[in-house]
C-alpha cells in the first residue's frame, strides 16, 4: 500500500518514513527542502534497505500538487507534515506561516478528496491548547486563542479538516496533537538537523556542546514552575513516528469510530528546560554552558499530555525516556559534525 508523506525529509517525517517502510508500506515523499536535505534519503535507505520515491515539490504551487496526485492516484493514505514549525519565527513572520501552513493544507486536502481511499493524518500540535487551565491536558481541553501564528495555523488546520469531514463522509482523518519531539534514530543515520540557528531546544543544546554556539539561552527563569523554567512534554521522535503508523493503519483498516478523530501524543510527564539540560549533562558527560535570559513571546508556561486516549484507543504509548532521547540526539550531533 502506498502512503504519501509530505515533508517526509524533515525531522518527524523522515522517522515516520522509516517506521512505515519497516511495516512494509510503499512510501512516496514530497519535500521542498526548505528546512531539510535530500541527503536524508541516504539515511532512510541505510536504515531500511529501501529508498523511498522522492519528489522535490513546493506544495504552495497548486498546479504541481494537482499533477502529482494525477500521477499517484493509487495512494491509500496521506500523512501531512509539510509546514513551517517555529513558534518564535512565526511571531516575526506571520504571513510566511499562514501561506506555507494553510494554503498547502488546502491544496493537498482538495486532491485527497478525489482519491478512491481518502485517509488523512494531520500533524497537529499541543499549541492548539495555549496555556491550558488544567494539567495534564486532555483532548477535551478547550482550544484557546493561539499564543503564536504557528499555533493558530494548527488550530485553523484542524478546523479546515473537520469542516471538510462534515461534508465529505468518504474522508477519514486523524489529527495528532503532539507535544515536544526530540531525539534521533538510534542508528544516528537520521535526526534533527535544522538549517541555520536552531529554533528548538535540543538541537541548540547539542550544537552548544559541540562548540557551534557560545552558550544556550534559557528563555525565562521566573515562571511559576518548580525551577522557574518552562515545562514541556518531551517525546522521543521514534515513539512519535510509530504513532503515525498506528494512526494510518487505523484508518486503512476502518477502525475509526468517526471520520474525524483527535489524539494527544506525549509521554504524560512534564520536564523543565533545566531538567533537559541536566539529562544532557548526565548522558554526554559534558557541562553545558547556558544563561537565563528574558522570556520569549508566544511561549506557554507548562504543557504536558494526558495520554490515556492514545493508549486505550490507538493502543500506543511511549517506550523511550528523556535520557534515551538526549543520548540519541548527542550521538546524531557528533556524527553530523564528525567530532
Amino acid at each position: 500500500m502506498k502512503i504519501l508523506v509530505t515533508g517526509g525529509l524533515g525531522f518527524i517525517g523522515s522517522h515516520t518514513v522509516v517506521e512505515l517502510q519497516n511495516e512494509g508500506f510503499e512510501v512516496v515523499i514530497i519535500d521542498d527542502l526548505s528546512n531539510s536535505s535530500d541527503k536524508v534519503l541516504d539515511g532512510i535507505t541505510a536504515i531500511t534497505g529501501v529508498k523511498p520515491h522522492f519528489e522535490n515539490l513546493d506544495l504552495k504551487e497548486k498546479h504541481d500538487v494537482y499533477n502529482f496526485f494525477k500521477n499517484h492516484n493509487d495512494i491509500c493514505g496521506v500523512i501531512h507534515f509539510a509546514a513551517s514549525k517555529a513558534v518564535g519565527e512565526s511571531v516575526q513572520k506571520p504571513l510566511k506561516y499562514y501561506e506555507n501552513n494553510i494554503s498547502t493544507l488546502v491544496y493537498v486536502l482538495k486532491e485527497v478528496c478525489q482519491l478512491k481511499e481518502q485517509n488523512f493524518i494531520f500533524s497537529s500540535s499541543c499549541t492548539v491548547y495555549g496555556q491550558a487551565d488544567e494539567l495534564p491536558i486532555t483532548e477535551n481541553a478547550p482550544v484557546k486563542p493561539a499564543e503564536s501564528p504557528y499555533g493558530n495555523t494548527k488550530q485553523m488546520g484542524e478546523e479546515i479538516i473537520r469542516d471538510t469531514c462534515k461534508v465529505n463522509s468518504n474522508l477519514n482523518s486523524i489529527s495528532l496533537r503532539y507535544f515536544n519531539p526530540i531525539g534521533a534514530h538510534p542508528s544516528a543515520e537520521i535526526g534533527e538537523l535544522p538549517l541555520g540557528v536552531p529554533q528548538n531546544l535540543v538541537p541548540f543544546i547539542t550544537q552548544t556542546a559541540m562548540g557551534m554556539r557560545d552558550q544556550l539561552s534559557v528563555f525565562g527563569g521566573d515562571y511559576p514552575t518548580p525551577d522557574g523554567t518552562c515545562v514541556r512534554d518531551y517525546i522521543h521522535v521514534v515513539d512519535l513516528a510509530k504513532a503515525h503508523v498506528v494512526a494510518v493503519q487505523r484508518l486503512i483498516e476502518n477502525k475509526n469510530t468517526s471520520n474525524y478523530e483527535v489524539f494527544n501524543l506525549g509521554t504524560g510527564k512534564g520536564s523543565s528546560v533545566l531538567e533537559v539540560i541536566q539529562s544532557f549533562d548526565k548522558v554526554s558527560g559534558e557541562k553545558l554552558k547556558y544563561r537565563v535570559v528574558n522570556k520569549r513571546e508566544g511561549d506557554v508556561i507548562s504543557a504536558y499530555a494526558e495520554t490515556s486516549k492514545a493508549k486505550n484507543v490507538l493502543g500506543w504509548e511511549t517506550k523511550l525516556t528523556l535520557d534515551d532521547a538526549m543520548t540519541s540526539a548527542w550521538k546524531w550531533e557528533q556524527k553530523v559534525r564528525k567530532k
